[in-house]
């Protein structure tokens, strides 16, 4: 059955969990929703993930929707959200409005997800006006990563725990559907959880949100070194990658592939009437 935005209300009301994971091609999409994933985000973690960015800052509309429709190819049941990439709604709410449907229309999305509090209230009210449902970003916002001086956690001290909680009031009034809650203390975003009538999703901010999401290739175990600390690696995938590469190599060196199994055949006679 298809996840919508009824879905994810209901789960709120009903105490149930709602998952997510962020995709940036069809293949995974289809694995994700085909193990039962309540929705899938392209987020523009995209810039990090795949396209070897630094940050999230330069990742484009044309990236976004290049690889949201890839994803929404391979998505039938999950709620498929689309994040707005840097600039695309901050610079007016007409741009907002206009970039929304971009990804609505030409990336198949179900819905956007975009960054800030009561600062992109107006922005979110006339998307939603314009029959597009929005899920919210507070906490850690990666777009805004210089302003609040690099990636930690955020609503630690009394004033911006004010702030937190007192934009994702703002921006559930502005009609979000859904709010992301990253990297905020866990106590903080259970009071948020409990303040709100809509689901709040978290990624690293405790068991207290209304669901989780985490970067899959992340939860994959696909790249080496450390992972953030809200990161549980479910598999070890790089590693795996990595071996079957390397043996791939070694049997290409020594002949060992492609073997008679992996030829198509001709009879002897045919090839000879050839010289």
């Amino acid at each position: 059955m298809k996840n919508t935005v009824i879905t994810f209300q209901k789960a709120k009301e009903e105490g149930i969990k709602i998952s997510m994971l962020t995709a940036y091609d069809c293949p995974t999409a289809r694995l994700i929703d085909e193990a039962g994933v309540n929705s899938i985000l392209v987020g523009d973690s995209l810039g990090n993930a795949i396209l070897g960015y630094k940050d999230t800052l330069s990742v484009t509309m044309e990236d976004m929707i290049h690889h949201g429709a890839a994803v929404a190819r391979g998505t039938e049941n999950a709620l498929l959200v689309i994040d707005m990439p840097f600039m695309s709604y901050q610079s007016s709410v007409y741009d907002a409005v206009v970039n929304a449907g971009r990804l609505v229309k030409e990336a198949g999305a179900n819905a956007v997800k975009l960054e800030g509090g009561a600062s992109v209230c107006p922005q979110i009210k006339a998307i939603v006006e314009a029959g597009i449902p929005v899920v919210a970003h507070l906490g850690l916002t990666p777009q805004s990563v210089n302003v609040l001086g690099g990636f930690k956690a955020q609503g630690k001290d009394e004033k911006t725990a004010r702030k937190l909680l007192d934009d994702a009031k703002a921006v559930e009034a502005a009609g979000a559907f859904a709010v992301v809650l990253e990297c905020v203390p866990s106590k903080l975003a259970r009071l948020v959880t409990q303040s709100l009538s809509i689901p709040t999703i978290g990624i690293g901010s405790g068991s207290g949100c209304d669901g989780q999401v985490l970067v899959s290739l992340d939860m994959l175990g696909v790249f080496a070194g450390a992972s953030p600390k809200f990161v549980k690696k479910y598999a070890g995938m790089g590693k795996l990658m990595k071996n079957a590469f390397a043996a791939y190599h070694k049997e290409v060196q020594s002949g060992e592939f492609p073997s008679n199994e992996h030829e198509f055949a001709i009879s002897d006679e045919l090839i000879e009437r050839l010289y």
